[in-house]
Order: structure tokens, then C-alpha cells, then sequence
């Protein structure tokens, strides 16, 4: 463990110093897109945080290789290698997309590229554990096709999901904190080595999200652009991929009582194969809704648009922060939940828990639709929001012939006919004619 950590500070100490001036860079290089009509953010902001991210990864693989344990993982296994050498393809197409706006088709075939040069150096899966059959052992072009679509699914899960500041990493780096718990379950609890990579994938992930998210947090003063978004969602992937097509579960049978019942006990993490990634649900349930959604307009699968989830929590009445927070409320639930399912699957209490935690998740949710007002007394101890609303009043103003016109307040205020107020520059404007032309004008703005 102590290693681990020392490779995760290596790593958040890296990404967040090379952040600086890849910030500087991108600003230089002109990577500050125009604002479009599906973002967020109102000011221009620099890519290409992406590069950071990969300095730190590569710093984090080339510490852990000259430590005393972790070096048996470099030794024994070319899982490592595997993912550098994909994760250099896939960060050089993001730079170019974050420089160029390469089209949707090049870039999934370059994830498709990225995953097959994983595959090629033996990053793939070799079997899978079905419930109640027991271990199933696939043929070559099985597990590499499985591979493949497990890569692509991941990596545009997180790329569909970074749409606020500091929301994909936040949400990768609590997922991945997860992920850590449970490899290193299996590799120190059980002494299963071929768990040992992911549990590496899974510290230095963690640490190039943390390195990053000082700087990407709202508001933010660089994005990781897909450079960034892809590279963290094929090291997410990688690691998924190294503990369930790599982890025979005939180890875990000696601990566990059986095959079959080491198949029920790790269902929680190989669920992973179907959805991809059980602790990714929320950014797969995204990508998912996103292509049902833009088909069903007649739209393609790869357009842009205002619908993701974090969109809508917007439109609910959150503000941005507190739409990131419920985001990494909902991974959190389901990460470490499915981690707690795992390793005590038979205690009702940690079912409960779970029931109870979504039950808060989903009142925070609608927190917008049912605000409470504090009473009178207790204002000045609650946020703004909270308190009840109390009438303007209008300051009485004089007419050029002297007269007093007395002030209104609320819904009933009205100026009299033919009695205007001196403005700028001397010109006169009647209440409900202003009303409309700010209607007008606000309405050709759209």
C-alpha cells in the first residue's frame, strides 16, 4: 500500500505542475474554442489539459517500475506496456481533436486503433464468469472483439459526460477510488497477483483526476478536452478489462468455497461486461439515453446537443456546482456500493444503506421543486434562497410640472397616462411600452 501511494502523490504532483504551463501552451497554440450553443461556460477557455494528464501518467508508470514491489508488475506482466502504448495513440488523436475538431467517425476509429494495440500486446480478455454455468473460455476473436467494444463504450462514456467543470473527472476519480479498493482486495486479500496491474491502472488514474481537478473545478481555467476525456476513459477501461478477462475465478474458488460460488461473489464487478462499468453507470446511462434520444430525432448518434444529464439537472433549477456535487453523490452510491455488495453481498444492512442513501440522492434531486422558506425569525441564518420574498418599493418621483406621483408596490404599480419620468438625456419611458420592447428584444435574441 505504501507504495501505491507514493505512485498516486507522484502522479497528482505531476499533472497539477505540468498543468500550469499546458495552460500557458494551449492559450499560445490558440486551443480556445468558440462558445457553442450546447456549452456551458460564457468565457473562452483553453483545451488541451490532456497533455498534463498524460505527463502524469507517464510519470506515475515510470515510478512505479523503479520501486521494489511494484516493479514485479513490469516484470511479470506487459499490461503496462499495453496501456502506454494505447494511451499514446489515444491522447495524440484527442491533442489533434482539441486543436483541428477531427470528425466523430476518424476519432472512433482511432479508439477502435487504440484498443487493438492493446489487444495486440495482450490486453484483452480470456474468459468470462457467467452465473450459475460457471468460467466460459473464449476464442481469440471473442475476447478481442469483447475488448475493443469494452474500450469504445468507456471512453465515450466519459467523453459524453464532461460537460460541466471539473464533473468527468470528479466523477472518474471516485469511481476509480472504487475500482483501487476492490483490485487491491483481490491481489493483497486473496494473493491473486494477476490483479496486481489493475490495481495500478487504478492509483495513477486517481491521481492524474486529482492533479487535474484543482485546476478544472468551476470555474474552470482549462478543460481536458477529449485528449484528456478519452485518455482517462481507456485507462479506466484497461483496468476493468485486466481484472475481469485476466482474474481466474478458480483462485478465488479456494477461498470461497467453489467456482460457481466465486463466479456469485464477484458478479457485482463482472457485471462491468454488459454495461461496461458498473461504477461508469451514470456516464454509460448518458451515452445510452444520448443515442436513443438522437436517433429517435433523426439526428446521428455523434451530434451535439443540450440533453445530457448534467443539462438537465441544470434546467431543474441547480446551480453548476451543486449539479457536479449531486453527480459525484450518485457515483460515489454506486461505485462503493457495488465494492460494499461484493465483499458481503449476504448482509441486508448494506442493501438497506444503499436504499436509504438513494432515497436522500433522489431529494436532493428534486431539492429545486419543493423549496422550503424558513420562517421570518430564523432569515438571517439560512442562504438567500430560503427566505421569503418581500415588495420593492418604488421611490416617489415628481412630474416636470411638480406634482408628486406616490409610489406602488407589487403587482399594482401603475404610472398614469400621459405623466412621464425624466431619464437620460431628458427622454421620457412609459412602464408597461419598456416591459414589451424588453420582451421583443429578448425574444429575437434566442
Amino acid at each position: 500500500m505504501r507504495e501505491y501511494l507514493l505512485t498516486l502523490c507522484v502522479t497528482v504532483a505531476v499533472t497539477y505542475l505540468l498543468t500550469g504551463p499546458v495552460r500557458k501552451f494551449a492559450i499560445a497554440a490558440g486551443a480556445m474554442p468558440e462558445i457553442r450553443a450546447r456549452d456551458v461556460h460564457r468565457e473562452p477557455t483553453p483545451r488541451l489539459g490532456g497533455i498534463a494528464m498524460f505527463g502524469g501518467l507517464c510519470a506515475g508508470l515510470l515510478f512505479a517500475d523503479h520501486l521494489a514491489n511494484l516493479n514485479d508488475v513490469f516484470e511479470l506482466s506487459n499490461e503496462p506496456r499495453a496501456l502506454l502504448s494505447g494511451a499514446a495513440l489515444i491522447w495524440l488523436i484527442g491533442v489533434l481533436d482539441d486543436k483541428f475538431e477531427i470528425d466523430a467517425l476518424i476519432k472512433l476509429g482511432g479508439q477502435m486503433i487504440a484498443a487493438g494495440v492493446m489487444v495486440v500486446q495482450g490486453l484483452t480478455i480470456l474468459w468470462i464468469p457467467v452465473p450459475g454455468v460457471g468460467t466460459v473460455s473464449l476464442t481469440a476473436w471473442q475476447g478481442n472483439l469483447l475488448t475493443v467494444a469494452l474500450v469504445v463504450i468507456t471512453i465515450n462514456a466519459v467523453n459524453f459526460v464532461d460537460g460541466l467543470d471539473g464533473l468527468a473527472a470528479g466523477m472518474v476519480c471516485i469511481t476509480s477510488g472504487a475500482f483501487f479498493m476492490y483490485a487491491y482486495r483481490l491481489w493483497y486479500g486473496y494473493g491473486i497477483e494477476s490483479a496486481a496491474p489493475a490495481t495500478l491502472f487504478a492509483a495513477i488514474l486517481m491521481g492524474m483526476c486529482l492533479g487535474f481537478l484543482p485546476h478544472n473545478m468551476h470555474p474552470a481555467r482549462i478543460f481536458m478536452g477529449d485528449s484528456g476525456s478519452m485518455l482517462i476513459g481507456l485507462v479506466l477501461a484497461a483496468g476493468a478489462i485486466s481484472i475481469t478477462g485476466q482474474v481466474d475465478p478458480d483462485r478465488l474458488g479456494i477461498f470461497v468455497g467453489g467456482e460457481r460460488a466465486a463466479t456469485h461473489a464477484m458478479l457485482p464487478v463482472f457485471i462491468p461486461l454488459l454495461l461496461p462499468l458498473t461504477i461508469t453507470a451514470l456516464p454509460v446511462a448518458d451515452l445510452l439515453l444520448a443515442i436513443v434520444r438522437r436517433t429517435w430525432r433523426g439526428q446521428s448518434p455523434f451530434a451535439a446537443d443540450r440533453g445530457h444529464l448534467h443539462h438537465r439537472l441544470l434546467e431543474i433549477g441547480h446551480s453548476h456546482s451543486r449539479a457536479v456535487l449531486i453527480m459525484y453523490f450518485w457515483s460515489a452510491l454506486i461505485a462503493f456500493g457495488t465494492v460494499a455488495y461484493s465483499v458481503h453481498s449476504a448482509s441486508m444492512w448494506i442493501v438497506l444503506l444503499i436504499v436509504v442513501l438513494s432515497a436522500v440522492g433522489l431529494v436532493l434531486l428534486l431539492l429545486p421543486r419543493f423549496t422550503p422558506r424558513a420562517p421570518r425569525w430564523a432569515e438571517s441564518f439560512v442562504p438567500p434562497r430560503y427566505r421569503r420574498r418581500r415588495p420593492a418599493k418604488r421611490p416617489a418621483f415628481t412630474t416636470p410640472h411638480g406634482a408628486s406621483v406616490p409610489s406602488y408596490d407589487g403587482d399594482e404599480a401603475r404610472v398614469p397616462v400621459g405623466v412621464g419620468v425624466s431619464g437620460a438625456n431628458g427622454a421620457t419611458a412609459i412602464g408597461g411600452r419598456s416591459r414589451f420592447r424588453e420582451r421583443d428584444s429578448a425574444g429575437t435574441s434566442r
